[in-house]
C-alpha cells in the first residue's frame, strides 16, 4: 500500500472509501479496529481514509488510534474531537459530514463488530445504495436487547419502516445516498432510523445483510442507560416534525 492508501490490485474498485469510527473512551478497542480497517479497506476501494470522531474521551483513545495507524498508512487517519460528550447521533453525523469518499461506512468503536464484515456489505453495492448490517445474534445483556427490541417496534409503528435491527451500527452507503440524506437532524442513536427514512424518501435502495455480533471484551458499555433511552424515545416522536421542516 502506498502513502495515499491506494490499492494497486484492482482498478475496477470504487475510488475511495471513508470509514467513520465514533468512540468514547475506547482506548482498549480502537487499536484493533484501526488495524483491521487498514487490512480490509484496500479490498473495497482504491484508496481510503479513517475518521475517528472522539466524543469527549478522557482516556488515550486518539493516541492509541494514531499509534496503530502509522505503521500501516501514515497520514490517512483524521481525528475529530468533541471537547465534551455530545452523543451518538452528533458524533456519527460529524464523521459523515467530514467524509470525502465515494463510499462511506461507519462502525462502532467498541469492538462488537468486525471491520472484515464490511466486505460482505460491499458485495451488495450493485443491488443497493444503502447496505446495512443485521445482527444474527445480538451479544448484549438482556436490558440492551429489550431496549433495542422496544425501540425497533416503535420505529415500525411510527414510521412504517419494515426492517429489523435498524440501530445496527455497521452501515455502508454511496456518496449519492449520503448527499441526498443530508442534512441530518438526529442527535441520538435515532440517526440510524433517520437514514432509513431518508432512503425511502429519496427512493434509494436499501438492503440488509446478516452479520455476526461479538461480546464487548474491554471498556464500558455506553448504551442502555435510562436517560439516553428516554432521550432517543422523545426524539423518535419529534423526528417527524423536524423532518417536515427540511
Amino acid at each position: 500500500m502506498n502513502s495515499t492508501g491506494a490499492s494497486p490490485l484492482n482498478s475496477s474498485l470504487p475510488g475511495k472509501i471513508s470509514l467513520i469510527i465514533p468512540a468514547h473512551n475506547e482506548e482498549l478497542n480502537i487499536g484493533s479496529l484501526v488495524t483491521q480497517a487498514c487490512e480490509v479497506l484496500p479490498g473495497i476501494a482504491r484508496s481510503f481514509e479513517i475518521i475517528i470522531v472522539d466524543d469527549g474521551s478522557t482516556d488515550r483513545t486518539t493516541d492509541v488510534a494514531t499509534h496503530h495507524m502509522d505503521p500501516h498508512a501514515p497520514g490517512l487517519l483524521r481525528i475529530i474531537r468533541h471537547r465534551e460528550k455530545m452523543g451518538y447521533g452528533l458524533t456519527v453525523g460529524d464523521g459523515l459530514r467530514a467524509s470525502t469518499g465515494d463510499l462511506i461506512a461507519f462502525i462502532d468503536g467498541d469492538g462488537q463488530f468486525d471491520v472484515h464484515d464490511l466486505t460482505h456489505l460491499a458485495e451488495h453495492l450493485g443491488e443497493a445504495d444503502f447496505v446495512t448490517g443485521r445482527r444474527a445474534n445480538r451479544a448484549d445483556n438482556w436490558k440492551r436487547k429489550l431496549t433495542s427490541g422496544v425501540f425497533n417496534i416503535l420505529v415500525k409503528l411510527l414510521y412504517r419502516i419494515h426492517y429489523d435491527d435498524v440501530d445496527c451500527a455497521l452501515k455502508l452507503m454511496t456518496r449519492n445516498f449520503l448527499d441526498d440524506a443530508l442534512p441530518l437532524v438526529s442527535r441520538s442513536a435515532l440517526l440510524n432510523t433517520e437514514l432509513y427514512i431518508k432512503a425511502r424518501r429519496t427512493h434509494h435502495r436499501v438492503l440488509q445483510v446478516t452479520i455476526p455480533h461479538y461480546p464487548r471484551t474491554a471498556g464500558v458499555h455506553s448504551g442502555g442507560r435510562l436517560i439516553p433511552i428516554l432521550r432517543a424515545i422523545r426524539e423518535l416522536v419529534m423526528l417527524r416534525w423536524k423532518m417536515r421542516l427540511q
